[in-house]
């Protein structure tokens, strides 16, 4: 059975990425030195850069998972599972694999503040300003990308894809 990476061209190998998780997990461990984080991972596309970013973050955290969506493309956005934890006078990551439109990345970082976090900041492994349509800008960036359709690693084709390793672009 044919896979859609066999129609795409390799963007970042497993071992780019794993670089890019050090480098942003050592400008994060600084920045938070000596404090608890809390990581918010937003389902289901951000868990697999959770799991790696958290591993090689030593400080005290925990982790907590929030499901957003856009109803239809451009169309209202909804929270199917909120937070479970309190996050008042807490420090707060928001990580994302990606970051694309904004929407509901600004969705998300809207909700959260009325939580009255101590801090909250997001990291994503990839952005994507081209496509921005709100004005939101990660704290801690792993690459900035043209505006590519980009498979792997957490990012999806229709539910496709997002246990590849590696990451994959549509050939041109």
């Amino acid at each position: 059975m044919a896979q859609i990476k066999d129609e795409m061209l390799k963007f970042l190998s497993q071992e780019e990425i794993a670089k890019l998780i050090i480098k942003l997990a050592g400008q994060i461990e600084a920045d938070y030195e000596g404090r608890e984080l809390i990581f918010i991972c937003p389902l289901r596309g951000s868990v697999h850069m959770t799991a790696d970013l958290m591993r090689k973050i030593n400080l005290p955290q925990q982790v907590d998972f929030v499901y957003v969506q856009a109803t239809e493309k451009g169309g209202a956005i909804r929270m199917t599972k909120d937070i479970s934890m309190n996050i008042t006078g807490k420090d707060v990551l928001i990580v994302e694999e990606i970051i694309d439109t904004g929407r509901t990345l600004s969705f998300l970082k809207n909700r959260l503040l009325s939580s009255n976090p101590n801090s909250l900041k997001i990291v994503t492994l990839l952005d994507k300003p081209a496509r921005r349509e709100l004005p939101i800008r990660a704290d801690y960036i792993g690459k900035t990308i043209d505006d590519r359709y980009v498979v792997g690693y957490g990012m999806d084709s229709e539910e496709k894809g997002r246990n590849y390793s590696d990451i994959y672009v549509l050939k041109n």
